[in-house]
């Protein structure tokens, strides 16, 4: 009796025991349209009853995912991991094969292994990260029905022979925009391909592929999936079920003080630059418009160069105090005073500094914009950089509104010394600020946060604990935390990648607010324009390789769904 009311919880019918496979897993049998609705859920003999909502876009990527390896592009928030559970739930009571589920961060790991418990009937789980070591893991993957793994671990596994893919029935590629160049998921699709079963698929999951055919080629191709299917948020049979996320802009001005010293770094980029342009380089752009992109072509360019090695070291000098000027004036515009001068004392303080190093810490026109910066910070009462002022505001806006859950702000900043800066600045006002950063240590007033102190403060935040998160990009991608109420960008990103991957957080389960701080003039400006034109393209060229990849689909794979409308997000004033 005991044996038979276990088999019954997987969903059999009366008088009828589910087969026992030799994987040891019962496979009841299915329903037939896979997935039932009730109640406004999804029920299936794997899924845990009344945990799953029934959305109908969700369930038809699924379906579609049973029958043809498939690229999901759905905005963050919107299930991306409930299409791959359907999928897994369906695959695992049909067949023997396991399921891995690959996600390019710890974290990420234990969110996705933490939903899955929740969703699917009670499973054998493995969890595989770097603190996992190598006899659990092997002892692991003979028994696990899904196995949730960061990619660099399995690809070392795969590569001893420690154990195959060809048991594998599933695999599913979280932020898969990531499979691009020497991406670990590079290899792990190329061998799935040639050991997968018979019956075998990829679920293929992302918010963001790029704003190029060239990239999202490039993951197609490497993941070896034919059909695209993307969903926005305005689509018809999405929109519904989703909140709208507003986008706003907020302006400063730079002070004189400010000014001043962007003018004497712009002077000694263009004197640098133009001793290039005499060598053969940098003669396709302006020199005020290039980015660290083209400086870092420039490096390649220069070995791609015939000759002899000792011809590149001058070009490469001044590639390299070219770079470093371009740093300093991004910190300067985006960030700050107090950035700027805390991006020259590293120079400074490196133990074995380059002559590039050493050469534009020497330059005059950065020796004087040195001395007027620690000037400014010594004789005014103004932040570094006037977006401080307006953050603080607008955090004292947002907490002082009502609403029927704790509070919550999330901000994002570029760079560690800003993440510093913002979250004085708020506290200063009275306000619990939590930091969320990644793991490397800098030095003693800038310490890297474990994956414990990462999981302890991002749960605090998602409690209610305290009511502002300041965080770097380690927070962009996946991470779980409902009901934010706004997201800030402290600086605007040029990468439509990373743009919708904080958008993102917002807009959830209520409504959504975004606001992006821009200072006129500045590269904040540029970059910005960049990141909604990029934004652009990419929806343009999903929609066309949907499109294509719907008119190749055979009628084996059922009824094609809605294309993507173009997005509706406007740029801000200026750009």
């Amino acid at each position: 009796m005991e044996r038979q009311r276990r088999l019954e919880e997987f969903g059999a019918g009366e008088g009828a025991a589910p087969v026992r496979s030799a994987s040891g897993r019962p496979h009841p049998e299915g329903l037939p349209e896979v997935w039932r609705v009730a109640a406004g859920l999804v029920e299936h003999p794997y899924l845990t009853p009344g945990q799953i909502r029934a959305l109908p876009f969700q369930i038809d990527l699924a379906r579609i995912a049973l029958s043809e390896d498939l690229l999901v592009v759905l905005p963050t928030g919107l299930g991306k991991t409930v299409i791959a559970a359907l999928v897994a739930a369906e695959l695992l009571r049909a067949g023997d094969g396991k399921v891995l589920f690959l996600a390019p961060t710890r974290p990420l790991v234990h969110q996705h292994a933490d939903s899955f418990s929740r969703w699917l009937r009670p499973l054998r789980f493995a969890r595989f990260t770097g603190t996992v070591r190598r006899p659990v893991r092997v002892g692991a993957w003979e028994t696990a029905d899904v196995v949730f793994a960061t990619p660099e671990i399995v690809q070392n596994d795969l590569s001893a022979g420690r154990y195959r893919l060809d048991d594998v029935a599933l695999v599913i590629f979280d932020e898969a925009h990531h499979a691009v160049g020497k991406y670990v998921y590079v290899p792990i699709a190329a061998r799935y391909a040639t050991e997968r079963p018979v019956g075998g698929r990829v679920v293929a999951l992302t918010a963001s592929p790029g704003g190029k055919d060239e990239r999202i080629e490039e993951v197609v191709g490497a993941l070896g999936v034919r059909r695209i299917e993307a969903r926005s948020r305005e689509d018809d049979g999405v929109r519904e079920y989703v909140q709208p996320v507003e986008v706003d802009y907020r302006w400063v001005d730079l002070p004189p003080a400010s000014e001043r010293v962007r003018d004497l770094l712009a002077e000694a980029s263009r004197t640098t630059a133009r001793k290039l342009q005499k060598m053969g380089y940098l003669r396709k752009k302006p020199i005020a418009s290039l980015s660290v992109k083209d400086l870092i072509a420039l490096r390649a360019e220069i070995f791609a160069r015939p000759g002899p090695m000792v011809r590149r070291f001058g070009p490469l000098f001044h590639q390299l105090v070219l770079l470093h000027l371009h740093h300093a004036q991004e910190r300067l515009e985006t960030q700050g005073v107090a950035p700027f001068l805390q991006y020259l004392d590293r120079l400074a303080a490196k133990e074995k500094p380059s002559r590039g190093d050493v050469a534009v810490l020497k330059l005059p026109e950065v020796v004087q914009a040195r001395r007027e910066a620690e000037e400014f910070l010594r004789s005014t009462k103004e932040p570094s950089h006037p977006k401080l002022d307006a953050l603080v505001s607008l955090v004292a806006e947002t907490l002082a509104e009502p609403r029927n859950h704790p509070p919550r702000v999330l901000v994002f900043a570029q760079y560690r010394d800003t993440i510093q800066s913002i979250q004085e600045a708020l506290e200063r006002q009275g306000h619990v600020v939590g930091r969320f950063v990644g793991q490397a240590t800098r030095d003693p007033e800038d310490k890297g946060m474990n994956q414990k102190e990462q999981a302890r403060v991002l749960g605090a935040f998602r409690d209610g604990r305290f009511p502002v998160m300041v965080a770097s990009s380690v927070a962009e991608e996946g991470l779980d935390v409902p009901d934010v109420d706004l997201v800030v960008f402290f600086e605007s990103v040029p990468s439509e990648i990373r743009a919708i991957q904080r958008r993102g957080r917002t807009g959830r389960s209520s409504l959504g607010r975004v606001v992006v701080l821009l200072t006129r003039g500045t590269r904040d400006v540029r970059y910005q324009a960049a990141e909604v034109r990029r934004e652009k393209a990419m929806k343009r060229i999903v929609r066309r390789l949907s499109s294509e990849a719907r008119r190749r689909r055979t009628p084996a794979s059922g009824e094609g769904t809605t294309v993507p409308a173009e997005g509706r997000r406007s740029a801000p004033d200026g750009v």
